[in-house]
């Protein structure tokens, strides 16, 4: 570290002293020691020399290195690693000039199980540990669920899972209207079986021409010998696949396997649109707005956005992108590290490729049309909130919160949050209730609960209120009862100073006629058709919603809770094995040594484990 009292270039230049041609990893930090951006050097005294020049940056740097107070350096031993080291330090971080790509979800794929005689189809998320083939990934769940209806209006595969499969005496619904060939009740033999599931695999792999020619050979087979029905049924098949084929949009001919990511920026926001390529069939496409960092050029955005993008996912054989990047080189060799195969960037002129990069341009142009015209729009309904409630500023974070319950059971609160940009769904809290000296249903103790647990959350880690953790207003699902509860919670706490409202109905319940409550205030309504109202309507139902979802989850767990539970080294697993072989938790509690011992997966001692929590001793 240097002198704190040196800040900006002579701050930076304390530095060069030090550093030597070693590639590695710097960051950038104010007086309060915040993280102002993250890079990475191939030559680390080199690129902290350009910082140090008290001319020739764009604006941006030179508000970063104006504001920079003291710098942190690691090494690493080639430009790679400091790639990987710098992406990974972002996301932790997310420094306030550095491009940040905020959506981490993962994809889903779909998985054709092979530890089956009858191999199920179904969607997968998350790491590949069942044995199977899997193909993606799709852009999103309802594309899958597309992809999934059409291979069971071709394929007839069961999405059913094994322990259905082992107890169904007659065939169910789906294939009642013609979505599976019943092979829980012998309809259809193993080995006819595999032959579907092979068809269905060689569709996934963009086989379409040849399944289509197999099934109308198959079906002028079926016509010579006069077996109707059966010719029939593969007609339809034939008919499906086609519908399938027409449905898809975008299937490139001469693109086996790629994504398209383009990017298109306009008023400092940014839109990544990503088309997932995969057995030439678009297997579905996402958007997403990653942070500028201040005003970022568009080759470190894009940049940065593939960096961030595939740190935890694997990426296809080509990358067909809108735009140059600053090191498409040092891009290349990290994903292609990784993947471990050759992986080309791609900048497509003309042809198939640029078709398909212009059609993922557009999209993000649109996109990100519609999402400035949203931002407007939310910036506008929150200025009128600061207006409605008479607030100093106009509030940038609010969070509703709400209680859900029957009769006290199965208690939550939950928390949403809403901002300039809308739902912020990343920051949604739910809280089970702990208090157990609170009557059931006593809505009061619930909040005073929740709103204390949220408050020494908030007090513990943003004790200084920089981090942009603290709400602006608290909207409060009550009338006067709840907001003076909740007014003397936060006075306990010393944090008065939040504008706090309580959304109550009026006297007929009804929609539309809200009562508004402050504390110390007289009650007020806005206008029947103001649309602050509608706005406060939609951030209340939308806290009901999440609340009454948290509540149904924690009651659906409890319904299938058993006393194996509490048992220690059984898992889901083992506890799923033991009901199956005893058929109950009663029964398993019953059992001696040597029937538990007869488990598969139980071993001698873990047998003697679940046999002494049933019977203690003494």
């Amino acid at each position: 570290m240097t002198d704190q009292a040196l800040t900006g270039y002579a701050c930076i230049q304390s530095y060069l002293k030090t550093l030597d041609a070693s590639p590695g990893v710097y960051r950038m930090l104010d007086a309060m020691g915040a993280v102002l951006y993250v890079g990475k050097a191939r030559n680390l005294r080199a690129r902290v020399s350009n910082y140090a020049r008290p001319s020739g940056h764009s604006p941006r740097i030179a508000r970063m290195i104006e504001d920079t107070a003291s710098m942190m350096f690691l090494t690493t031993r080639t430009e790679t690693e400091a790639l990987l080291l710098e992406q990974n330090l972002i996301k932790q971080l997310k420094p306030r000039y550095n491009v940040l790509a905020r959506d981490d979800k993962s994809f889903p794929n779909i998985l054709v199980a092979k530890d089956h005689g009858f191999p199920q189809i179904k969607k997968h998320r998350g790491a590949k540990k069942e044995k199977g083939a899997y193909y993606g990934p799709f852009a999103s769940a309802g594309a899958v669920n597309r992809t999934l209806n059409q291979l069971q209006k071709v394929f007839l595969l069961r999405n059913c899972t094994d322990s259905t499969f082992e107890t169904r005496t007659r065939p169910c619904l789906l294939y009642q209207i013609k979505r599976c060939s019943a092979p829980c009740v012998g309809y259809i033999g193993e080995e006819e079986y595999a032959g579907l599931v092979a068809d269905a695999e060689r569709f996934l792999q963009g086989k379409t021409t040849k399944v289509q020619g197999e099934l109308a050979k198959q079906m002028a087979e079926a016509s010579e010998a006069m077996e109707f029905e059966r010719a029939a049924a593969l007609r339809d098949r034939i008919r499906a696949l086609t519908q399938v084929q027409s449905a898809q949009g975008i299937n490139p001919k001469g693109v086996a396997e790629a994504d398209v990511i383009a990017l298109h920026m306009e008023s400092g926001q940014a839109c990544v649109q990503v088309f997932f390529i995969r057995a030439n069939q678009n297997w579905g496409n996402r958007d997403y707005y990653p942070r500028t960092g201040s005003g970022a050029g568009a080759e470190e955005v894009l940049q940065a956005f593939i960096g961030q993008f595939y740190i935890d996912k694997d990426p296809p054989r080509l990358l067909l992108l809108s735009n140059g990047i600053e090191d498409p080189d040092l891009v290349t060799e990290v994903l292609s590290e990784k993947a471990g195969r050759k992986v080309e960037l791609h900048v497509p002129q003309r042809g198939e490729k640029a078709e398909l990069v212009a059609s993922a341009t557009r999209n993000a142009r649109e996109s990100l049309a519609r999402k400035m015209a949203e931002t407007a729009t939310q910036s506008k309904l929150l200025k009128g909130l600061a207006e409605a409630f008479d607030l100093d500023t106009v509030p940038q974070r609010i969070e509703v919160f709400d209680n859900s319950h029957i009769q006290g059971t199965n208690a939550v609160g939950a928390m949403i949050v809403a901002g300039p940009e809308g739902m912020i769904k990343s920051q949604y809290r739910k809280f089970n209730i702990r208090g157990d000296d609170l009557t059931p249903g006593d809505d009061f103790g619930m909040m005073k609960e929740v709103l204390t647990r949220r408050f020494q959350r908030l007090l513990k880690e943003d004790p200084d209120r920089d981090k942009g953790m603290w709400p602006d207003l608290l909207l409060i699902d009550g009338g006067a009862g709840q907001v003076s509860a909740v007014h003397g919670i936060m006075a306990e706490m010393g944090v008065e100073d939040i504008a706090m409202v309580g959304v109550a109905k009026g006297i007929d319940r009804d929609a539309g006629k809200e009562e508004f409550h402050r504390p110390g205030q007289r009650p007020f309504a806005l206008p029947h058709n103001d649309p602050v109202l509608y706005f406060i309507q939609r951030l209340r139902d939308e806290a009901h919603r999440f609340a009454i979802g948290t509540h149904r989850a924690k009651r659906a767990k409890s319904v299938s809770a058993t006393p194996l539970d509490e048992v220690p080294g059984v898992g889901a697993t083992r506890k799923r094995a033991l009901l199956s072989h005893f058929g109950s938790a009663k029964a398993v509690s019953r059992a001696n040594l040597a029937d538990l011992r007869a488990v598969d997966g139980i071993s001698e001692g873990l047998a003697e484990t679940i046999y002494d929590f049933f019977h203690p001793k003494g």
